[in-house]
C-alpha cells in the first residue's frame, strides 16, 4: 500500500478542553472527518504533491487517513507555539524523499518552518551521499543541496499561535496527508482474486462440466 498523492495542511484550535482544542485544530485543517493514523517520515517515490483544495475533495468521510502529523499545545497565556512539517523531494523520481515533524515553543512560524525544512533536506542529503558542512547556515546548505542536482525541491508548512490570554487550551497542527489510489487498490484486489481462481479452480464447477459431457 503505497500513497500516490500527498497534500499539506495546518490548523489551530482553542477550547477549555485539551482534546476539543485538538479537534478544532483538525477542523481548521479540514481533516477532522477522518480516522487519522500517524505515520513516519518517508515521501514515496513519484508521490504527487497536491494543493489542500485538490486533496480534500478526494477524501471520504470516515476513511482511514495516513498522515505525518506535528502537534503542539499550551494552556499558558501568551506563550508562542508552533508545529511544522518539512519536505524534501529528490530529483530522481524513482527515489524516496523525506518528511520531517517539528514542534517548538518561542519560535516564529518562519523559524520553525526553516528548521523543519532543513531537517527534511538534511536527512535526504545524507541518504543520497551529498557532502555538506553541518555548521553552515541553512540557506547556504540549501544552495549546496540544489547544486548537487540530487535534490529538486524543499518546502515546509507551519502553524503558529499565541496561548489564549484567558488560559484556554491552544493547539496547533501541521500535517502531510497521504492519499491512496482507491481504484488502483480495487483493481489490484480483483486481479489477485482472478489469479487465485485460475490457480485453484472450483472443484464443484469441474465436476458439473464432466457430468454434462457424460450426458
Amino acid at each position: 500500500m503505497i500513497p500516490k498523492k500527498v497534500f499539506f495542511t495546518k490548523g489551530v484550535g482553542r477550547s477549555t478542553e485539551k482534546l476539543q482544542s485538538f479537534e478544532l485544530a483538525l477542523r481548521d485543517a479540514s481533516i477532522a472527518k477522518y480516522n487519522i493514523v500517524d505515520v513516519s517520515s518517508i515521501l514515496p517515490p513519484s508521490c504527487k504533491i497536491l494543493s489542500k483544495e485538490q486533496g480534500v475533495v478526494e477524501l471520504k468521510d470516515g476513511q482511514i487517513l495516513f498522515c505525518v502529523l506535528s502537534r503542539n499545545e499550551t494552556k499558558e497565556p501568551n506563550r508562542l507555539i508552533a508545529s511544522s512539517i518539512g519536505c524534501a523531494v529528490p530529483a530522481d523520481e524513482a527515489t524516496y524523499g523525506y518528511l520531517s515533524e517539528h514542534k517548538s515553543f518561542g519560535e516564529t512560524a518562519e523559524v520553525a518552518g526553516d528548521y523543519a525544512e532543513d531537517l527534511a533536506a538534511t536527512m535526504l542529503a545524507s541518504t543520497l551521499g551529498i557532502k555538506f558542512d553541518p555548521g553552515m547556515d541553512w540557506d547556504e546548505r540549501l544552495q549546496e543541496y540544489k547544486m548537487s542536482g540530487k535534490i529538486v525541491k524543499t518546502r515546509s508548512i507551519t502553524q503558529s499561535a499565541i496561548g489564549d490570554k484567558d488560559g484556554l487550551w491552544t493547539t496547533v497542527i501541521a500535517a502531510a496527508v497521504f492519499i491512496m489510489e482507491e481504484e488502483e487498490t480495487i483493481k489490484s484486489d480483483l486481479e489477485k482474486t482472478k489469479q487465485i481462481k485460475l490457480t485453484n479452480p472450483d472443484p464443484n464447477q469441474k465436476e458439473d462440466i464432466n457430468h454434462k459431457s457424460n450426458k
